[in-house]
């Protein structure tokens, strides 16, 4: 949170003119009001950050203002001023909903320290919510075997301990995410906040409302203030995922706050300082579409300070058989299951599969066959693949191999349909039933899985 605009309600003008000239010289934009009701117009009319209220008023008094405020605003914070000298006044104001409390004479210096703590504690509210976000259940370690890998990870180390934007390309599933996250942990940012927005998931609107921030009333539905991922991201890491699918208008406003490091909320006029290291990831082929126009010129060179590329999981192949034994360990930790063991056969399956999910793809199959498992090994038929490029269905080739086929296609089908079912349902529940993420560990769009959910409830498979 960024305080900006603070409301200062007394009802003593010598008060009300210290408190304002304090604010003023501590760089805040104040608003005055002289009792309660003038305050409750000015906090709908000016949208204030913080409430700075005397206690004993006329009419309304502080608390009362308090109460109002927070029924109108609720995530507005506010601190009690009182001449009281009690401790009883302080602990009813808290009560009430005050976000601290300074006892008068206060001095500028008291009032400095209190915003500040509201800002830091503010900030640590606002992360702790996205994190809880964006917690979603999955491994995060890093392994490699393979050379090319190994090489990587050695490279986005030394990337790490840079300052620079960093460009990771790389197809589809391939673990970019992962490496910027690791990027992160292993830079001198690694304390600081670590956030994530897919820049393909989300409306030109609301991808810059995402990125920036809006003010109270920006847009139809903008009903209170909204803090910016660049604004979380404050100190850390932004990562900006799918770079390539933003609109130009937003390039434009993406390259500003590379360069200097400065923007505004949406709807807002106030200019914002960051400190963020933006790590962009792309599977499309930027340098291509810069010079076809589409993506521009000074972005992708502002973007292409530290590129660092991933290989597809068929090009690294040493990477297939340990990356396929740690999902297996996570789910089943995950499910409260006995960690599994892959038969030489279903090895085999899995090195001679082409992967064009890769990485993803790869922690699909692993995820379906530990949930669907019955036995502590998991062999060829606990293996479902998802179809080529070519159409074919690797599910078919299996089949002359899979006890399945014993029982007839028919029955063999709903079983899969059972394990399409339970793999999708187990994803949505490791992602807190956030659709969006479910859909891209799955594979899917999102539309497809909402399609997938209707159908199971109109047929009474899910509730």
């Amino acid at each position: 949170m960024s305080i900006q605009r603070i409301l200062v309600v007394d009802d003593d003008a010598l008060s009300r003119e210290f408190l304002v000239e304090a604010i003023s010289a501590l760089g805040y934009k104040p608003i005055e009001a002289k009792n309660g009701t003038e305050a409750l117009e000015r906090a709908q009319n000016s949208n204030p950050d913080l409430i700075l209220t005397d206690l004993r008023m006329p009419g309304m008094d502080g608390i009362e203002l308090i109460k109002k405020i927070r029924e109108l605003q609720p995530d507005v914070p506010s601190v009690m001023i009182t001449a009281q000298g009690t401790i009883e006044s302080a602990v009813q104001a808290m009560r009430q909903g005050a976000s601290d409390f300074l006892m008068k004479p206060c001095t500028a210096d008291a009032i400095e320290v209190v915003i500040e703590r509201i800002e830091r504690t503010a900030r640590l509210i606002s992360e702790n919510q996205y994190l809880r976000s964006e917690m979603n259940g999955t491994p995060s370690d890093l392994v490699a075997k393979s050379p090319s890998t190994l090489e990587t990870l050695r490279t986005a180390s030394r990337i790490a301990r840079s300052k620079g934007t960093v460009l990771i390309t790389g197809e589809s599933g391939t673990g970019k995410e992962r490496v910027a996250h690791f990027i992160h942990q292993n830079s001198p940012r690694q304390n600081a906040p670590f956030i994530r927005v897919n820049c393909a998931a989300l409306s030109e609107q609301l991808l810059e409302s995402e990125l920036f921030g809006h003010e109270r009333g920006a847009f139809t539905g903008a009903h209170k203030m909204k803090e910016g991922r660049f604004e979380l991201a404050d100190g850390g890491t932004l990562m900006l995922d799918e770079i390539g699918e933003i609109t130009p208008n937003l390039q434009a406003k993406l390259l500003r706050v590379l360069e200097e490091e400065e923007f505004e909320r949406v709807g807002g006029t106030n200019t914002l300082k960051v400190d963020v290291r933006v790590i962009a990831t792309t599977n499309r082929d930027l340098a291509a579409e810069m010079r076809s126009g589409t993506f521009r010129e000074d972005l992708y060179y502002r973007l292409h300070v530290l590129p660092l590329h991933l290989s597809p999981l068929r090009e690294r192949t040493e990477d297939i058989v340990p990356l396929a034994q740690h999902f297996a360990e996570f789910y089943a930790r995950q499910n409260g299951l006995e960690t599994p063991r892959f038969t030489k056969d279903a090895v085999d399956r899995l090195n001679g599969w082409n992967w064009p999910g890769n990485v993803r793809e790869l922690e699909n199959v692993v995820q379906r066959a530990v949930v669907m498992l019955r036995q502590t090994t998991i062999d060829v038929g606990d293996l479902a693949f998802g179809p080529t490029t070519s159409g074919s269905s690797p599910i078919a080739e299996l089949s002359a191999s899979s006890p399945t086929t014993a029982l007839g296609p028919s029955l063999a089908n709903r079983q899969l349909e059972e394990i399409e079912r339970v793999a999708i349902l187990s994803t949505l529940d490791s992602a807190r039933g956030n659709k969006t993420e479910a859909a891209r560990r799955l594979g899917v769009t999102a539309r497809t899985l909402s399609n997938k959910m209707k159908l199971w409830r109109s047929t009474g498979l899910v509730a």
